[in-house]
């Protein structure tokens, strides 16, 4: 007997969600579960509607600090309300656009909590529906500081932090990776009174050190206190909020702060996923252990594991690409895997952060000569223009072969211009090549080229 599906997946987030539509396309027969709207943690609590947010702070800077200079002389004001709400409004927008796509396609959709009862079989709010083969992309969900669970008022997750009833006055942020720093600018820009504490030596630690330092002082500039190398040692609620015991480099000091935002990273949502007594997927530090090389199958033969599920990069393009990957294996139509070498990364700060393969650190490390080009946008005459010339574009090439190893933006618009980056190293174009394809002028692009000429010696406006 035919099972019901040939491919069931479990989580409608941008791992699901595109497996779901690739297979559909692909002539699949699919189901696609999840327990809340479709698009998942990155469409309705994540990447969109922050992005969203973070558009209303920039708005909100472009008026207040740089309004004198472009000729504005009225009185800068807004609504946060109105800025939940557009927000808000953008994921329901969204939510709908991917409602259409699985009409488009043929995807089956069932809202409802999924469980794994057998290799082949899935119990769905109390029903029983079999597949040839299941995805399970299922997330994360943001992890606790010991010694103080959240409570959604006082300390709270990225998801509280979206949209909350009243902007807080001030906000202690545990945290300084991609989700701590975009909060912290959304909310220093509106107004409320940032301190940010991260346990390692500086800001988006993942990051080249050269990048950090120049976000923790424009951070700083713009009236932050950035406390790194520094632990939380204790939290205690009060009246007013929490208090935290930091302890720093300089001493043990205390911070007070209307809520406590905690992003200190995130843990794989698999508890009651599967049904231990029939079913045995290995796992890894909070994670299903499932493997890119042979297709992301998990320790069942069966049943197959992508996005932010299997652990880090926690991003949604990485989720996006090993769904496709996936399923493509999976239905016999391509091999190929996820290039883990070339990910990019991005916070979406003013400025903004962009990057793409080795650090400087790590380039040197490597033993490889290598030559460094570097750009800073104050002599880009578009970024003067627009009054953004905070931040530069930072190449890193193999001296003797001229292969780009890593980029580094940080900038207006850093986040749009990496992508040309991450094609140039998928394409393995060299140092000579990136500086000789014209780029517009004047554009923010033109960075990417002189960067890669200032480090031969041949760029015109440094």
């Amino acid at each position: 007997m035919a099972n019901d599906y040939e491919i069931l997946v479990i989580g409608g987030g941008p791992a699901g969600y595109a497996g779901a539509i690739r297979a559909a396309q692909l002539g699949k027969k699919v189901l696609c579960v999840e327990q809340d709207k479709l698009g998942g943690i990155c469409l309705n609590w994540g990447c969109i509607p922050t992005k969203a947010l973070l558009t209303n702070a920039h708005v909100v800077e472009l008026i207040s600090n740089h309004g004198p200079s472009f000729g504005f002389t009225g009185q800068a004001g807004w609504d946060f309300s109105q800025m939940v709400k557009r927000s808000r409004d953008v994921t329901t927008k969204m939510n709908k656009g991917i409602e259409g796509l699985f009409r488009k396609y043929k995807v089956g959709h069932q809202q409802g909590t999924a469980k794994v009862v057998g290799p082949n079989a899935v119990q769905v709010d109390g029903k029983t529906i079999t597949a040839d083969s299941i995805i399970l992309a299922t997330g994360v969900h943001p992890k606790a500081l010991p010694g103080a669970p959240f409570d959604g008022k006082a300390i709270i997750s990225s998801k509280e932090a979206m949209a909350p009833q009243a902007q807080p006055k001030s906000m202690l942020i545990v945290g300084a990776g991609a989700i701590g720093c975009e909060f912290a600018y959304f909310y220093n820009a509106i107004g409320t009174k940032v301190t940010i504490v991260e346990m390692l030596d500086r800001l988006l630690p993942i990051e080249d050190e050269e990048v950090s330092q120049t976000l923790r002082k424009s951070f700083e500039k713009r009236g932050m206190t950035v406390l790194t190398g520094s632990k939380t040692a204790k939290v205690e609620k009060t009246d007013a909020g929490v208090k935290a015991t930091i302890e720093t480099p300089k001493g043990t000091q205390q911070v007070e702060a209307e809520v406590m935002l905690v992003a200190i990273g995130v843990e794989g949502n698999i508890q009651g996923l599967w049904d231990e007594s029939r079913v045995k997927i290995e796992t890894f530090k909070g994670h299903i252990k499932a493997d890119p090389k042979d297709g992301y199958v998990t320790s069942v033969p069966s049943i197959y594991a992508v996005g932010d599920v299997i652990g880090p990069p926690w991003l949604a393009h990485v989720a996006h690409h090993e769904a496709t990957c996936c399923v493509e294996r999976l239905c016999g139509v391509s091999d190929r895997t996820v290039d883990y070498d070339n990910v990019p990364g991005c916070t979406y700060t003013e400025p903004g952060v962009a990057s793409v393969g080795l650090t400087e650190k790590q380039a040197r490390e490597s033993g490889r000569p290598i030559r460094i080009g570097k750009f800073p946008f104050i002599a880009s005459g578009r970024a003067v223009a627009a009054d953004e010339p905070e931040g530069f574009v930072k190449l890193i090439f193999d001296k003797e072969l001229g292969e780009l190893l890593g980029a580094h933006i940080i900038g207006a618009n850093a986040t749009e211009l990496i992508a040309e980056l991450v094609m140039a190293r998928k394409l393995e174009a060299t140092q000579e090549e990136i500086l000789h394809a014209m780029h517009p002028h004047p554009t923010f692009s033109e960075a990417v080229m002189e960067a890669a000429g200032q480090g031969l010696g041949e760029s015109v406006h440094l």
